[in-house]
């Protein structure tokens, strides 16, 4: 499908402490983990839309660990879509249990989407980079 996204790289203090959040998240999306080395981190997802993948690298630099500042130049926050309300709300008994950094718990947004039913969980890797997981009914 033109325009769909193919792949994302994500850059990371440390990779390791960054896996057990992004390989529960990811699996529970469906992906795969296809690789973990040196070189980072990638899980996969095969679906009926082609092969999509995120991957985990290890930030160059002084080894100074720093927090994502989203308001910054570059990423602000990342989402996935989720299939209803519920997958949301599974998503964040999942987040609690791994006792991940929730940032908001699941909720209705009408500040988003004109107000038509913007369900989300935001939550935060090691780094501090937004994650969101969002259900939003068809148009």
């Amino acid at each position: 499908m033109r325009g769909r996204i193919d792949h994302i790289i994500l850059t990371v203090c440390e990779p390791g402490a960054s896996f057990a959040l992004y390989d529960s998240f990811l699996r529970f999306l469906g992906f795969e983990l296809a690789s973990r080395g040196e070189a980072g981190i990638e899980w996969v997802l095969e679906n009926g839309d082609g092969s999509h993948s995120v991957g985990l690298v290890k930030a160059r630099g002084s080894g100074v660990a720093r927090q994502h500042d989203r308001y910054s130049p570059g990423l602000h926050h990342l989402a996935w879509s989720a299939d209803s309300r519920e997958d949301v709300d599974r998503l964040h008994e999942l987040l609690v249990r791994m006792q991940a950094d929730v940032l908001d718990a699941p909720a209705d947004y009408p500040q988003y989407n004109g107000g038509k039913g913007y369900y989300a969980v935001f939550f935060a890797d090691a780094d501090g980079l937004k994650l969101e997981y969002v259900f939003t009914p068809p148009r």
